[in-house]
């Protein structure tokens, strides 16, 4: 299954690496040394996770319509400046993300600086861009917008990296209530973002956002966890980086405080509740379950 799976997941990442390129602006003009960034930065590669998780998602409560699509660019345009920061000097100092030059080393410190900041501010010029679609409602927008900007500002993913940065600095300070408050935020938050924007502008209940918002809250908590465990049992030349990374990096994981076992059991324990919770809603996407179970248990 898990082969069908990645083959499904493959085809949906393609479409929305499409609909996402679509967004971006075009590399000309006197600044067009940042269009050029922003699009390096968005097709040096990935898997396009948040984009289907919001589409899937937008299937489950059988949305309809094109408003759904500057969404999902907006969301990877966010996901992507966040990955352009973190691998600034003054902040990981990356020089290789998924076997490509990171943008800073491409364009220089300053330009990578200015790249995340142009996807930042314009994915919210495109997530604007669905007021203009015919048939969109505005207040689902509305309500979109507003989970977005809160899921990527200080109470949500930028709030979990201050946290993370601080933590490296003082290593013995680290405690599990901490990783627990880092990976809800700084993973979780824009998964979180993903699944409710998608029902939303579906038109789901409140009742029934708030279950999605559970149910995405779970599952990026299991994946950053696996996350973890792969560090130190994944295969190298599956994961297409080294092993053991965060142990010489010193770095303090859920599975420092748990260790490897029980950091299994609750992978499962949260994937599963994850999907009963899906289950409950009177709605079917059997991909999205896939997907889900998929994401979690994942080799790479």
């Amino acid at each position: 299954m898990a082969n069908d799976v990645k083959a499904r997941l493959a085809e949906r990442a393609a479409e929305a690496e499409k609909i996402v390129c679509t967004y971006l602006p075009e590399v000309k003009g006197m600044q067009n040394t940042i269009f050029d960034a922003m699009q390096y930065s968005i097709k040096a590669g990935g898997k396009r996770l948040r984009p289907v998780l919001m589409n899937e998602t937008f299937k489950l409560f059988n949305g309809k319509g094109e408003a759904i699509n500057c969404f999902m660019a907006a969301i990877e345009m966010i996901h992507t400046y966040s990955l352009v920061h973190d691998d600034l000097p003054s902040m990981d100092n990356d020089l290789l993300r998924r076997g490509k030059p990171t943008t800073h080393a491409v364009y220089g410190e300053g330009m990578g600086v200015l790249a995340g900041d142009a996807l930042l501010n314009y994915a919210f010029e495109t997530a604007l861009k669905s007021f203009d679609i015919d048939g969109a409602t505005s207040e689902r927008n509305i309500k979109a917008l507003q989970i977005l900007a809160k899921k990527a500002g200080v109470f949500g993913m930028i709030g979990g990296q201050v946290v993370d940065v601080e933590s490296e600095k003082n290593l013995s300070a680290m405690t599990e209530e901490k990783i627990d408050f880092i990976y809800e935020l700084k993973t979780g938050a824009l998964i979180e973002a993903s699944m409710e924007i998608g029902a939303i502008l579906a038109g789901a209940t409140e009742e029934q956002i708030k279950l999605i918002e559970s149910v995405a809250s779970k599952i990026g908590m299991a994946f950053q966890i696996q996350d973890d465990i792969l560090d130190i049992e994944g295969d190298e030349a599956v994961l297409g980086k080294p092993i053991g990374s965060d142990e010489r990096n010193e770095k303090s994981t859920y599975v420092t405080f748990k260790g490897i076992e029980k950091s299994k059991e609750e992978v499962k324990r949260l994937t599963d509740e994850a999907i009963a919770i899906l289950e409950k809603l009177p709605y079917e996407n059997d991909f999205l379950v896939d997907l889900l179970q998929y994401l979690v248990y994942r080799d790479n």
